[in-house]
């Protein structure tokens, strides 16, 4: 009996492996066209918004849908079994205003899943992504920022911050390229300093090197991707932008594994 229920055991496994090898690349190539889709048909009717809604107003519907379109595509991700993720200490966050939010970045998937879960927060963009026709119209009517022009940028995000929205932000300026972080840029505190906000730390850890710097969108790692986000410590700016980057970039490097693994 035994040896037969082993090799029962082994078989079930087997199967089950077999099945997973045919399941995963079709939910993970299906998510991926969901997103695609999900973010060029509302590109369009956000841009003509853009012209129509008055500004207040359509910043704050920009936002409210673009947290909307991403919380349903994480959800479908969920669902398939593609992600694993917990939103609950990120929940936290939801309903506070006027705060700087500042989380790691090891991977291009990091601002989608804050903003899932974030309905009046505002991101720092690159300029290309204005004139992208997958993105433009939506971060124009969410009113993002751009990040071509240094002092209208500081400004713009100082601006928003005192209007009651949450700044989303990434010190590094880019994915990680060196685990845990790479080097943090300044403007961020600069930023949270002229509009008198707190910054909230965030702190991502990523089991995948998928989306990592260097990682094509379209080729498929293990899955499913697991996440973990938890919240860091919050503090004030102080007189010294600099002296607090410096100490905010040596937190990260001692809360965050040195690999970037979960």
């Amino acid at each position: 009996m035994q040896p037969t229920s082993l090799r029962q055991g082994r078989n079930s496994l087997s199967t089950h492996d077999w099945l997973a090898a045919l399941y995963y690349p079709v939910a993970f190539y299906f998510c991926l066209l969901l997103f695609g889709l999900s973010c060029f048909f509302w590109s369009m009717p956000a841009g003509l918004l853009h012209r129509l809604l008055p500004r207040r107003s359509g910043e704050a519907f920009g936002q409210f849908m673009i947290m909307v379109g991403f919380r349903w595509f994480i959800g479908v991700m969920r669902l398939t079994g593609v992600l694993r993720v917990d939103f609950s200490e990120l929940d936290r966050l939801s309903r506070e205003r006027s705060l700087v939010i500042a989380a790691n970045h090891p991977t291009m998937l990091d601002a989608v899943l804050l903003t899932s879960r974030l309905p009046r927060v505002v991101c720092i963009t690159k300029a290309a992504i204005w004139d992208n026709l997958f993105y433009g119209g939506s971060v124009r009517l969410a009113a993002y920022i751009r990040n071509d022009a240094p002092v209208p940028m500081i400004r713009r995000a100082a601006q928003a911050i005192r209007d009651g929205a949450q700044l989303l932000i990434f010190p590094e300026g880019s994915r990680t390229a060196k685990p845990p972080v790479d080097a943090f840029h300044r403007s961020f505190a600069v930023m949270a300093r002229a509009a008198g906000a707190p910054v909230q730390t965030l702190l991502i850890e990523a089991d995948s090197p998928y989306l990592r710097k260097g990682w094509p969108l379209f080729r498929r790692p293990q899955l499913p991707l697991i996440y973990r986000i938890r919240l860091g410590r919050r503090s004030e700016v102080g007189q010294d932008p600099q002296a607090f980057v410096t100490g905010l970039e040596q937190y990260f490097r001692e809360e965050l594994p040195a690999q970037g693994p979960v």
